[in-house]
């Protein structure tokens, strides 16, 4: 593709973010794509949108860079990237409609908004966040002054006697908290006037529920924090309301039923399981995202699986060149973060075995007795019933899992057939 040196170039409506000194970000919002050029690109871009022909971004271009640039051949390249508005777009952005890039399997196909950013600004400003951090705060203090209140696994996992009742007691629960935390990453990022969209993915074999917030690299790097906390900050809110009332009923200025105090018991037990998630740096949580972050980092996901496979065996032609462009950083900090993953990947075995396992073993210990009846007897279904509904999830990960394996495994035998 080629341009004519006195036309414009109608380029999409791209966002150019630097990054650092030398560089900047480029990126369509729309589609969800994003790149890091040389900041003289930046230049080039800037000139593009503000309608100059391709010979006037070159002069430009070659003021900034204090050396000719070839512009024609870094316009083909916008081309390939599309990043180009089609000559016969229509409407007021001056390209094609774009679709978000997929980054889960299951996921929604078009941005959202809903929210008119004013109106949830005020939930993420500076008062709204010393709050929530006094929330996190209030919680750590009343485990260390209330070690009875830590969540038990084998006392608060299941607060009835029929475990059946229990795991329908938790279901409620555990989408509403799932619900309100990427809520809060929706509201942070429309605080902000970035668009997302809801999905499901799988972390290992857990199925998890994520926004996309890819929008976010349309930001400077220190206005991105906000919306990628602000999911824990959500759980920092509800935790603490749920140890208020633990601590009252502990104090016994809350005479609660009995009932009342062993729900709350799981919830806690809940809520602090998933907070624990989201800590958990190398399974691609919140907490790594902000890691991301503030180091830098552009692919540090695939940097750390490349450097990992060369660790162990070989790397093919392609990857060798795949890892040889990466970022400095991202080599920089892959070196120490592929370990991080590797301990943390054993460290997550032992977290499921010591805290879920029993759970799950002990559910479907008590299905097995209800099945064994036939499905002839209400057990056989009342049990059938609790037991989908609590292990579904894991169960669609593990569909996610096989699906995913498989499409690799599809791509590698027609790879090796070519």
């Amino acid at each position: 593709m080629s341009a004519p040196g006195a036309a414009p170039v109608r380029l999409k409506p791209l966002s150019v973010v630097p990054e650092g000194d030398d560089e900047v970000l480029v990126g369509d919002p729309a589609s969800g794509t994003f790149v890091t050029i040389p900041a003289v690109g930046g230049v080039v871009i800037a000139a593009l949108q503000r309608g100059a022909s391709v010979e006037e971004a070159a002069a430009e271009a070659e003021a900034f860079a204090g050396e000719p640039v070839n512009v024609p051949s870094f316009v083909e390249t916008l081309g390939e990237l599309g990043f180009l508005a089609s000559d016969d777009a229509d409407g007021d952005d001056g390209g094609d409609a774009a679709e978000p890039v997929r980054t889960a399997p299951i996921q929604a196909r078009r941005w959202m908004t809903g929210v008119r950013p004013e109106l949830v600004r005020p939930f993420f400003g500076r008062v709204a966040w010393a709050c929530y951090a006094a929330c996190l705060l209030y919680a750590l203090a009343v485990f260390a002054l209330r070690p009875g209140l830590l969540p038990d696994p084998a006392v608060d996992a299941f607060p009835f006697d029929d475990i059946g009742l229990s795991a329908l007691a938790w279901l409620p629960f555990v989408w509403f908290a799932a619900a309100s935390h990427e809520c809060g990453h929706w509201l942070g990022a429309r605080a902000l006037g970035i668009q997302t969209r809801f999905g499901v993915d799988r972390r290992l074999w857990m199925l998890v529920f994520e926004t996309d917030l890819t929008q976010l690299w349309t930001l400077p790097r220190r206005r991105r924090y906000g919306p990628l906390l602000a999911g824990l900050a959500v759980d920092s809110v509800l935790l603490a309301v749920l140890l208020t009332g633990r601590l009252l009923i502990d104090t016994g200025l809350w005479q609660a039923p009995e009932p009342v105090g062993s729900l709350l018991a799981a919830w806690v037990f809940i809520k602090v399981m998933q907070m624990l998630w989201q800590s958990l740096v190398f399974l691609r949580t919140d907490l790594y995202a902000v890691l991301v972050n503030a180091l830098g980092c552009r692919n540090l996901w695939r940097v750390k699986s490349l450097m990992l496979k060369r660790a162990f065996s070989r790397l093919t032609a392609d990857e060798e060149s795949e890892l040889a462009d990466a970022t400095d950083t991202d080599l920089r900090v892959g070196r120490w973060f592929r370990w991080v993953w590797l301990a943390g990947f054993a460290g997550v075995i032992v977290w499921f075995c010591v805290l879920l396992l029993p759970v799950f073993a002990q559910t479907l210990s008590w299905a097995a007795e209800g099945l064994a009846e036939g499905p002839l007897t209400a057990a056989f279904w009342y049990r059938l019933l609790c037991v989908t509904l609590l292990l579904g999830p894991e169960a669609l990960a593990l569909v996610l899992t096989v699906k995913e394996y498989a499409a690799r495994l599809t791509r590698r035998r027609s790879a090796g057939v070519a």
